[in-house]
Order: C-alpha cells, then structure tokens, then sequence
C-alpha cells in the first residue's frame, strides 16, 4: 500500500508569487511540429499595467470536426505543466477543450489547447462550478494569484478577454471559486489574505488588517466579464472572532477564521454563501482550529457590495476522533446551494472530516447547521468489508442538480484510520428529495455512531443512490468535478436541462502542497433515478482505456510532457446552443 502525504502536512502552502508580462500574438498558421494537423490561432488583451497579454489555440483538424452537421459539446479542463520546463523552454499552462460529443469517433479526443503564452508555474485552479450560453470562462492561478478570463463562444477556439492581475485585487490572494451571475459578472472567493501584510482597504471603504498572500483574511471579489475588478469585500468581520477558535499565523488584532474556498449564489434570494477552509500556507497540525469550521452568508441587494450576515460554526458530529484534526467540522471546503425558488437550503462538505452539513434556510438570520450525511456510508457501499473511513479523507467538490433532486460530491482518498483500502476515492450520488421536502421542518442528523456507516436514521435523511469508485494510487486522488447541463434536441442544436446524465471529475489536487493525483479526467454517466456508473466509452486517444490521460508527452501544442488537470466544465459553442 502507498504511502499517502498527511493532509495536515499538506495544506502548509509555499506562498510563492509568480508574476508575468509580455508576449506576441501569433498569426494563424500550420503548427510544424505536431503530428497530426494543428492550426495556430492568437487572441491577447491589454492589462490594467498596460501590458498586453495573449493566449494561442493549437486547434487539431479532426474528421468530425469539420462535419458542419455534426453538433459538438466539450469539456473544458484547466490545467498546468507537471514539469515547468527550462527558461528558455517553459512547458506552458493551458485550457484543454476534450470533445464530449458522446457516440463519435472523436469522444474524449484533445481538439485543442489553449496555451498561456506570457505567464508559467500559475497552478491553474478552479473555474466556475457550470457554464451556461454567454458566460464567459473565469479561471485562476492559485499561485500567481491571477485570473484568466476567456471567451468560449466560438468553441473548440478559445479567445482571451481579460487578465486579473495580482495588482488587481490587493486585499486577498490566492483565488479559489468562481460563480457568474446572470449579467456576465462573476464572484470570486480569495482564500489567502492581502498581498502585503498590515492593513487594506476595500472597495467600500472598511478596512480590516492581514497577515499576508496565502494568509488572513480572504474576501469577495466582483470581476466583470472583460476582467476588470468591480469590487473587493472583505470576508471578515469588523470586530475579529474568538483567538482561540480563529488562530492566525502570524497573529491579527483582529482574528479572523475569513478564508472563503466554496462560494456559491442564489441571486433570486440576493444571497452568497462561502466555506472557510484553512490559512493556507500555515500547518495544521499544532492546532486542527486552523482547519476552518465556519461558513459565512453575505446579502448581495447590491452586487457590488457583499454585506456579511452571519458567520455559523458547524457543530460536533458522534465520531469522536481522537485526531481533532479530523472532526466532522474541520475544513469546510465546499458549499452547494439549491436551485428551485420553493428551496432555499444549502450543504456544505468538510475535506478534513468527511462529512455533509444542510442548513434549510440560507436566509435566516442565524441559520442552523445539521450533519446529514458521513462519506463513510458511500463507502461502505463499495467496501462492506473494512470499510474505509472517512476521517481526513479530503472529500472536496460538491453540487446539487439544477432540478434540487441529487447531491453530487467527489472524495479524495480513504481516511486516516481506514482498516484497508486507503487509494480508492469515489464519486457518490444522494437523494436530497425527501431532506428538502421537509423545509424547515426537518430532523435528519448524524448524531450516533451507527449513522456514521449507515446513513441517517430519520426519514427525511438523503439516502445514498449509488457509488463510482475512482481508484488512485499517487498521493492524490478525485478532486473537482462539474454536471453536464446540456442535451442534444431533437432539432439537432444543444439545450440547457436540469435532467443532470453526466459527471466529468479531475483526479488532481495540488502537487506542490504533496497532495497530487493521478492526472485523469473521467466522465460518469448519470440514470434518470440518479445512479452514477463509469463511462467507458470516453477513453483516451493514445491508451484507448476509460478517462482521458494527462500524463502524455505529446500535445497539439507540442512535446511538453505530462499536464495537471483541475478545473473542469462542460460548455457548448454558442451557434450549436439555443
């Protein structure tokens, strides 16, 4: 059995600020050195330091490509260099378009990469949770602490319509979530705090003092979709928070638990909702109060102006670890919101202790978290026999469907003290109908022990619908993942559905921090009734097995060696959407 990297250990981030400039627009033209036909197309702006930026297709001829018949959807995966390369031969950052189309000869085939020309080493990160026709494609740099925004509306060609440069947002670093509202415009979670330490200013005048980039605290950015920033709102309160509950390294005056990794909006109700993770270049093992256990709702009646309603703390659940680590509560990485306007709940998943959390009412003045749900019940499903754990197994990307029916959530690995099997990590699917059905009523909550492997004892608890075990032997595992919200009509153009069929997920997490990953993008196909299985039908162009592999040597942009996926979205080219 592997050895897997201590989670504790790797969450102590190296902050490290890679800034870059210049760069030409290349002409189109035939690129020499690929194999296949490879078109050079180049697209650049100018950035708000006046230098101008610029991105290049390397665009594959395929045979179905050119059928204008043919309809094409893709997935978007956002992916940095494993081996930086040499000065004067970096390996470049890029945006991969995979063909999607399910059933053609292409499916799973790189169609292009969209190579970052002026910046290497940005750890690119995540994009928005799911695209829709319009929006633009907001990507960032967890490192360089910059954000790329690209136009996807001539899919597979990609075009660059911003650049967020760290001199852009001064009042936080490292840039995690992305959600984009209905006028184009996107928020923006900042997990580390101000680029320099001491006090920052924000947008609207409050002031709140950091400790630094990777440190504390985060906060709300507003960008617009031709990257320039709207607004910056801090994530903390005017007052601090309880010192010994919100440690900073080095300490604030006022201490603050404000580091935003999840972020998610219900425009109808003016709501936005963020999980604080950790203080991402500090350690975690002298004290697991730096594993964040709180989750922050803004009123956003005025979009440019986030205004904190509340800060919760998720409560104890019945595992008792004796690693405190690894409590239910620790790391709330990710928070997905309901869709329908009857709902108006939220979840949010712990990556340190492995569990769900549901509040009924994100618009409560004080709202109210329940454990529901323990990833050691997925599990068992796919290990009767020593079950794995699931403390500290690093449980990350969680959505709801748009039609509020299923939770989908990705975890890492095994936890800590699994008996057996630590490398399988797994994509599950809940039946939330029976939790939202009962409103504020609700009574569901995982507090005994026998819940922790057998699902909620209430009747309204979400039941578990089914498993896909994603094996990985690196320190690593799944990671991130994004719903396909579209389908092929019967007028042979691509329409928006709520009717969730497919999940892609990324099997990376950050290498740097020792937490790693194998470098696959999967797809899993979703029943009507929600049960998830592997798509074996979207494989690899060179190994011709299940998910797409980026541990290849050979790219449309050349010999650049294996890439690291993370973000990931399904899009569709406007022309092919209605």
């Amino acid at each position: 059995m592997r050895s897997r990297l201590d989670v504790r250990r790797a969450l102590a981030l190296v902050a490290v600020l890679i800034l870059a400039t210049g760069g030409a627009v290349a002409d189109p033209s035939r690129h020499p050195s690929a194999a296949a036909s490879v078109i050079r197309v180049g697209s650049s702006v100018v950035g708000s330091d006046g230098v101008r930026h610029s991105v290049t297709n390397h665009l594959v001829r395929t045979r179905t490509r050119t059928n204008r018949h043919t309809r094409r959807e893709y997935v978007l995966a956002w992916a940095g260099a494993a081996d930086p390369g040499t000065e004067g031969s970096p390996n470049p950052d890029f945006l991969a378009v995979i063909d999607a189309t399910a059933g053609t000869p292409d499916y799973g085939k790189v169609v292009n990469t969209v190579t970052i020309d002026d910046s290497t080493g940005n750890e690119p990160h995540h994009m928005q949770y799911m695209w829709h026709k319009g929006q633009k494609i907001y990507a960032g740099g967890i490192l360089s602490d910059t954000v790329f925004v690209f136009d996807a509306t001539r899919l597979p060609q990609i075009g660059l319509s911003g650049v967020v440069q760290a001199s852009d947002t001064p009042c936080g670093s490292a840039p995690d979530a992305f959600q984009v509202l209905s006028d184009g415009t996107a928020y923006m979670s900042a997990v580390g705090g101000p680029d320099v330490t001491g006090p920052c200013r924000y947008s609207g005048g409050q002031v709140r003092e950091g400790n630094g980039f990777a440190g504390s605290p985060g906060e709300i950015v507003r960008i617009g979709p031709n990257g320039k920033v709207l607004s910056e709102a801090p994530a903390a309160t005017k007052e601090g928070e309880d010192p010994k509950l919100c440690p900073n390294v080095p300490a604030l005056p006022q201490p603050s638990c404000a580091n935003p990794h999840g972020l998610q909006v219900r425009e109808d109700l003016n709501r936005l909702i963020t999980s604080d993770f950790v203080e991402l270049r500090t350690p975690i093992v002298d004290n697991p109060n730096l594993a964040r256990d709180t989750v922050r709702i803004f009123d956003i009646s005025d979009r440019n102006a986030p205004r904190l309603l509340s800060v919760s703390r998720l409560p104890a659940g019945p595992r008792h670890d004796a690693d405190l680590n690894t409590a239910e509560p620790r790391g709330a990485m990710e928070t997905g919101v309901t869709h329908q306007p009857r709902h108006r709940g939220a979840f949010v998943a712990t990556s340190g202790g492995g569990v769900i959390y549901y509040t009924p009412d994100i618009t409560a003045k004080k709202p109210r978290w329940r454990e529901v749900f323990d990833d050691a019940t997925a599990f068992k499903s796919l290990f009767p026999k020593d079950t794995p754990t699931s403390d500290g197994d690093a449980g990350s990307w969680v959505q709801v469907s748009p039609d509020d029916r299923f939770l989908f959530h990705v975890v890492v690995s095994g936890g800590y003290t699994s008996p057996g099997e630590r490398e399988t990590g797994m994509l599950y699917v809940l039946d939330l109908r029976r939790l939202l059905a009962a409103g504020d009523r609700t009574r569901c909550s995982i507090d005994s022990a026998a819940e922790v492997t057998a699902g909620g004892a209430e009747p309204d608890c979400p039941s578990l619908i089914g498993a896909v075990p994603i094996r990985d032997v690196t320190s690593g595992g799944a990671h991130w993942g994004s719903l396909d919200n579209f389908a092929l009509g019967r007028d042979g153009f691509y329409h928006e559905t709520a009717q969730i069929r497919r999940v892609v997920t990324s099997n990376y997490f950050v290498a740097f921090t020792g937490v790693d990953g194998n470098h696959q993008i999967c797809v899993s196909q979703v029943s009507p009734s929600g049960k998830p299985s592997l798509d074996t039908g979207f494989v690899d162009e060179n190994t011709h097995a299940p998910c797409v592999e980026f541990n290849r040597d050979k790219w449309p942009h050349g010999d650049h060696g294996p890439a690291r996926p993370h973000g990931v979205v399904f899009a569709v080219a406007d022309a092919d959407l209605r």
